[in-house]
């Protein structure tokens, strides 16, 4: 795995190789290898890898794209859960192996380059492509990305950290210009995409959308100053694919090196009439190249760690992890002491997406796995000596009967691709994805909710995206879970935590408020959005609204206590200890999350913010000892009139829980000396 240093020893040879290339080899590198006529064809999206640049003559090696998240789009790759769900183990170890796995699956479909390390900030859990991300909180992605990009690259793929920035609507995406302070971008809208380049990231894609009245992939601040200058960014910046440029001068004056996903506006026509008339320079063009080639060559000349058969696709390795994955994301949000299931031996499922490959969205991120498992199916083949009725939607109201003879029921319901994800128009075919103007359920879920549960002890299962509003229903049921959008083994994950063969230890990657209006208010289909400093749990915190479940929450079969909280502190660093036991009779994992509060800042703060989390699995009886470690520099705030970040000598509260709200009950007074 090149990483950085690695690579920065290729420049003086790559150097050397761009001064040896004409202009036309040179822009022959900065745009993919197709004309504008092959976005028509009829293969599908990223069907085989793409290929960009590459030079024979001086053996530069072609980039050959995959896209992601979930999983390798191209071929028929395993498909993971989601990353909000992968967002929701909170397990940066296991994110790290779902990315050591989706490299693999990269190098065996015959590529070398990974756009899937998506970390883009949701202002409002409405954003169509929150799927893709890891939660809500920058801290949080930052380090679930990391993980990510540790394990790709291990592989020698590139891996591509996208969209920068401020890419968290769908509908406006190409339109859209957001403004936000200063310090709103470098504190909340900067610091993953920063993470993801300090971890050694190969490449970054730039976003639709303008910033500031620029777009992105013309945005000289955005990817000259501050990720090739003021982060030392050594990759190439890809745009975002046909309308992430708009024209050559501007995209590559404001430092955005290679056009994807076809020659269309860097053209060595435009090109070269950009350098003629003083808009563009070589030095500009040669940068691109350098930036290209060293990269392709520390890549593709790192030894291999492993072979690369086409076996490794879709291998019962890879699939039996997305399997885990589902395990360790999915939810337990309520328990009236329903789960898991004891003495069921007549379960009723119910509602269309129980027995409905519900992977996410079918844009860009869409994978095509060689099966997905529903929960119908999952029990038919892993559960038999449960007898399992299945009920669709729209017969669960002259089936009543049928529900009520039954000893349980478990309603799945929530979203699916035509609900949200990148919003693709239809162009002889439906229109599907886009934002979440409502936050609620479908009306025929509600309709399920209401007439189900006041006959039968019911289970409602969730799948989505992003946070779904509940307050008008969550009284009604007695266990409710949420599954985001769980992969290709997701039926077989949701019945083993049913059953209780799992015991469920997954986390909300963000707060679910009461009300649709307690989060920022978006106009999804604006020119022009405003993002404010707060949003998510820290908004809720602010403006002291209860939420319904609160960042980071997540119940569990057996039962945890937290003990012998310490801190000790250095003049740059502290370091929080203490021990989690499982008290209950279950194995099973738990989250300790610490956040910071600043109570005495000189400017106004959060209540308070994720400043480190681990991820304990435990025995029962078992107790593990824990350490957390937080620089004064994580913690400091941005001065616009200074430009700079400030570090305060103040009184800190840290805040150690399970959740962001149980956190408050153990507070820790500290200070840097």
């Amino acid at each position: 795995m090149p990483d950085k240093e690695t690579r920065l020893k290729y420049t003086e040879r790559a150097e050397r190789i761009v001064r040896e290339m004409s202009l036309s080899e040179k822009i022959g590198l900065m745009a993919a290898n197709y004309g504008i006529r092959s976005y028509f064809n009829k293969e599908g999206y990223n069907v085989v890898p793409y290929e960009v640049g590459g030079n024979e003559r001086l053996g530069i090696p072609l980039l050959k794209f995959c896209d992601g998240p979930r999983g390798v789009v191209s071929g028929h790759a395993t498909c993971f859960p989601v990353a909000m769900a992968c967002g929701a183990t909170f397990d940066t170890e296991l994110s790290e192996r779902v990315g050591d796995a989706i490299g693999r699956e990269v190098r065996a479909n015959d590529a070398n380059f990974y756009a899937g390390i998506c970390v883009n900030l949701p202002y409002n859990p409405g954003d169509g492509r929150s799927q893709e991300s890891f939660g809500e909180d920058s801290y949080h992605v930052g380090e679930m990305a990391a993980a990510r990009i540790r394990g790709v690259q291990k592989n020698n793929v590139i891996a591509c950290v996208k969209h920068f920035a401020f890419n968290s609507m769908e509908r406006a995406r190409f339109k859209v210009n957001i403004k936000a302070s200063r310090r709103t971008e470098r504190e909340v809208y900067f610091p993953h995409f920063k993470r993801a380049v300090e971890e050694g990231a190969g490449a970054l894609m730039s976003s639709y959308n303008k910033y500031q009245g620029t777009h992105c992939g013309h945005n000289a601040y955005l990817l000259r100053d501050v990720v090739k200058g003021e982060w030392g960014f050594d990759g190439p910046v890809m745009s975002d694919f046909i309308l992430g440029v708009r024209s050559a001068v501007g995209g590559i004056s404001g430092g955005c090196d290679i056009e994807m996903r076809f020659r269309w506006r860097y053209t060595e026509r435009a090109i070269r009439r950009g350098l003629r008339s003083g808009k563009l320079t070589e030095k500009m063009i040669d940068e691109a190249a350098l930036r290209f080639t060293r990269t392709m060559l520390a890549f593709s000349e790192a030894p291999d760690p492993m072979a690369y058969p086409s076996e490794l696709i879709a291998c019962s390795r890879h699939t039996a992890l997305a399997r885990e994955v589902a395990e360790k994301s999915i939810t337990l949000l309520k328990n009236d002491g329903l789960l898991p299931f004891t003495n069921v031996h007549r379960l009723a499922l119910i509602g269309d997406l129980a027995d409905t490959a519900n992977i996410g969205d079918h844009g860009s991120s869409m994978v095509r796995p060689p099966y997905v498992v529903t929960l119908v199916q999952a029990m038919s083949e892993d559960h038999p000596d449960v007898e399992t009725v299945y009920i669709p939607t729209a017969e669960v109201k002259e089936r009543l009967a049928e529900i009520k003879a039954c000893d349980a029921a478990v309603i799945v319901c929530g979203m699916r691709h035509s609900d949200e994800g990148e919003f693709i128009w239809g162009i002889g075919r439906e229109t599907i994805g886009g934002d979440r103007t409502h936050l609620g359920l479908h009306e025929e879920d509600l309709a399920m909710i209401k007439q189900v549960c006041p006959v039968q002890r019911t289970a409602v299962m969730l799948m989505g995206g992003n946070a779904i509003t509940m307050h008008d229903w969550k009284d009604l049921p007695a266990a409710i879970l949420m599954a985001y959008y769980p992969g290709m083994e997701g039926g077989r994950a949701m019945a083993d935590i049913l059953f209780g063969k799992v015991n469920p230890s997954g986390k909300m990657p963000f707060v679910i408020a009461r009300r649709d209006e307690d989060y920022p208010a978006v106009d999804w289909n604006a020119k022009e959005q405003v993002y404010e400093y707060y949003h998510g749990y820290r908004k809720l915190d602010k403006e002291e609204k209860k939420p319904e479940y609160p960042f980071g929450f997540g119940l569990s079969y057996t039962d945890f206590d937290l003990s012998d909280l310490t801190v000790q502190t250095t003049e740059t660093e502290a370091f929080f200890t203490g021990t989690l036991t499982n008290t209950g009779n279950m194995f099973g994992g738990e989250v300790v999350q610490l956040y910071v509060g600043f109570p005495d800042s000189a400017v106004d703060r959060p209540v308070k913010t994720l400043r480190g989390f681990c991820k304990l699995y435990l025995m029962p009886g078992e107790s593990s000892a824990f350490t957390i470690n937080v620089k004064k520099a994580e913690l400091a705030y941005f001065d616009e009139k200074q430009n700079r970040f400030v570090e305060e000598d103040l009184n800190y509260v840290a805040y150690i829980g399970t959740d962001a709200e149980d956190a408050m009950g153990n507070c820790l007074q500290f200070r840097f000396e």
